[in-house]
C-alpha cells in the first residue's frame, strides 16, 4: 500500500498541446503517453474544444470541479458529464470534442490499454465507516474531498486529491470519513 500525495504529482503537456495534466499514477512506472498500460490523472480544462486521440485506450472521464462538460463522441449522443453526475466511459480513440457548461472544469480520467488492461471508477461519498474491497490487480482510492483515514496498526490519513495505492495483495480496505468524504474508486485488472 503506497499513499500519493496531491503535492508529488508530475505535471506534463497535454498529447495535443492544449493544456496540461496532472498524472496522479501510471504503470509501468514512468511510462509516457504511448506506452502505459494504465494512468491515471487530472488535467483543467479551460475551453471547449477536441480530446487527444489515444489509440488502443478506453477512457473514464469525471468532473472534480467545476460547472461541468458535454462530451460528444463519434457514434453516440452528447453526454453531460457534471461533478454530481457518474464517471463516463468511452474509447479515446474515436474522435471527441468537448464543450464547457459554463467556465473550465477540472476533470479526472481513468485509461487503460484495451488489449491488457479493464478498469472500472466508482464515485463514493460516505459518511460513517465503510468497506472498500480491491481487485486482484490494483485499486486507487482517490480522496476528491474532505479527509479519510484508513486504520491499521499505522493508520494512514489521506486529504483533498491524495491517492491510496493498494497491490494484487489487497482485499478489503476499512474507511473512516471525517466526517463527510468523496472518493474516487479505481479497480484495475488483466484483461482476460
Amino acid at each position: 500500500m503506497r499513499v500519493l500525495r496531491a503535492t508529488d504529482y508530475r505535471v506534463m503537456p497535454w498529447k495535443n498541446g492544449g493544456g496540461t495534466t496532472t498524472e496522479i499514477a501510471v504503470s509501468p512506472d514512468g511510462a509516457g503517453l504511448d506506452d502505459f498500460d494504465w494512468r491515471v490523472s487530472m488535467a483543467r480544462v479551460e475551453r471547449s474544444g477536441p480530446f487527444s486521440n489515444f489509440a488502443g485506450i478506453d477512457r473514464t472521464l469525471s468532473v472534480l470541479e467545476g460547472e461541468g462538460i458535454v462530451l460528444d463522441v463519434a457514434g453516440r449522443p452528447p453526454q453531460r458529464v457534471t461533478a454530481a453526475s457518474q464517471p463516463f466511459s468511452f474509447p479515446a480513440d474515436q474522435p471527441t470534442s468537448a464543450a464547457l457548461i459554463a467556465g473550465p472544469i477540472t476533470d479526472f480520467n481513468v485509461m487503460t490499454r484495451r488489449s491488457r488492461i479493464l478498469h472500472s471508477v466508482e464515485r463514493l461519498a460516505i459518511s460513517t465507516a465503510a468497506e472498500i474491497p480491491a481487485e486482484a490487480g490494483s485499486t486507487l482510492i482517490l480522496c476528491h474531498r474532505g479527509h479519510a483515514i484508513f486504520p491499521g496498526a499505522a493508520p494512514i490519513r489521506v486529504g483533498p486529491l491524495d491517492t491510496l495505492l493498494l497491490g494484487p495483495d489487497a482485499s478489503v480496505l476499512r474507511v473512516q470519513p471525517a466526517p463527510d468524504v468523496t472518493l474516487f474508486v479505481i479497480r484495475i485488472i488483466a484483461a482476460a
